[in-house]
């Protein structure tokens, strides 16, 4: 049965080379040349010996999913198109800034959560990502932003962070999603910080705790209202973790996080969730956790029942949450020349959960937090 590297940590390849006969340091070698070079030719692996080169071509692959688009925007955002087979396409976008470049990457096919507010949502669920997709992502993205097949990835840093916040909940795929965050930090593949790793999650408290112990990094919680009765509405698995659960699924993973803060995520919905009122309520709901805010204009989608918040009410409602002494920005549309902004990114999803009525492609947008 043939392999795909891709899809394995160091963990999982040292397993590989001993059931093959190899010593456990061809691991780290492999490793070294897959994530750190972006190579997938075996025989360009020169300190491995040839027999062991002619052994992997049998019985191993390094395959990403293949990139169908490829489109840059008038700032410098750049989206990926990528094929994951079954008729199902996952986006991730690339924002360069002075400072850092962050890519958003996807974790899964569609998505099941159905939060009211997110088109991802409502084009249905189809799969997993595999780790090998996952990590893909990364791995194309580099050699397309001009990487050297040998050129150590840790002596660019063109992306310097990765957020976990493209189509799908990531923490609904956590077995994969947790081997994907261990190749990114490994130093010996892409040696990325805790700090610079964020994972999205609407609040699936179990997995969060199971996160926060096996694979604590950064951590964004998709909020975006200040009581249950609302959030019920808008995130519906708040059903099942209410606010009180999420809020203490929160305080915990603080205990080993990178950082000493959540970041609450919370698009604005106009008449909805953006009132004075709903700022001093998020206020007094959140006041035991350690956290920032950043305010999200919704971007409206076909068949959507929400309008954006006007500028000047998200202004205000930041303002009363910056003189209660909470860190509070306020994402900036990037990309929406190409459809590249908040909400806007077309995946391609073959839904079998029927949420869509029918079993059949649909291009349709992504909410994706970038």
């Amino acid at each position: 049965m043939t392999v795909n590297l891709l899809d394995l940590d160091s963990a999982g390849l040292t397993a590989f080379f001993a059931e093959h006969g190899e010593k456990a340091f061809r691991a780290t070698q492999v490793l070294r040349w897959l994530h750190r070079c972006g190579q997938n030719d075996f025989d360009a692996m020169t300190d491995i010996a040839k027999s062991l080169r002619g052994k992997l071509k049998d019985i191993a692959v390094v395959a990403p999913p293949a990139v169908i688009s490829d489109r840059v925007a008038d700032d410098g955002t750049r989206k990926f198109l990528f094929d994951v087979g079954g008729g199902n396409a996952v986006e991730s976008v690339f924002i360069p800034e002075v400072e850092r470049g962050t890519l958003c990457i996807s974790t899964q096919a569609g998505c099941a959560l159905d939060c009211s507010f997110c088109s991802t949502g409502k084009q249905g669920f189809n799969r997993n990502l595999t780790v090998a997709e996952i990590v893909g992502q990364l791995w194309q993205v580099r050699q397309a932003l001009g990487a050297d097949p040998g050129q150590d990835a840790q002596d660019e840093r063109v992306i310097s962070n990765v957020v976990l916040m493209g189509m799908g909940e990531p923490l609904a795929n956590l077995e994969h999603t947790v081997t994907a965050l261990r190749v990114l930090l490994d130093d010996n593949a892409y040696g990325l910080s805790r700090r610079r790793v964020t994972v999205s999650t609407s609040g699936l408290v179990p997995a969060m705790d199971r996160l926060r112990d096996e694979c604590p990094v950064a951590l964004a919680v998709s909020l975006h209202a200040p009581n249950d009765r609302l959030r019920d509405e808008l995130v519906p698995i708040n059903r099942k973790y209410p606010l009180r659960e999420l809020l203490g699924a929160c305080q915990r993973y603080l205990e080993k996080a990178p950082r000493d803060f959540v970041t609450f995520e919370y698009v604005m919905l106009d008449g909805v969730n953006d009132t004075d009122a709903q700022a001093r309520e998020l206020l007094a709901l959140t006041r035991g956790v350690p956290c920032k805010f950043n305010l999200i204009p919704f971007n409206p989608f076909p068949g959507s029942a929400y309008r954006r918040s006007p500028a000047a009410r998200i202004r205000r409602f930041a303002e009363i949450l910056i003189e209660a002494g909470v860190v509070t920005t306020t994402r900036k549309t990037r990309g929406d020349d190409i459809d590249a902004a908040c909400g806007q990114l077309a995946g391609r999803v073959f839904d079998r959960t029927r949420r869509t009525g029918q079993q059949i492609l649909r291009l349709d947008r992504v909410d994706l937090c970038t």
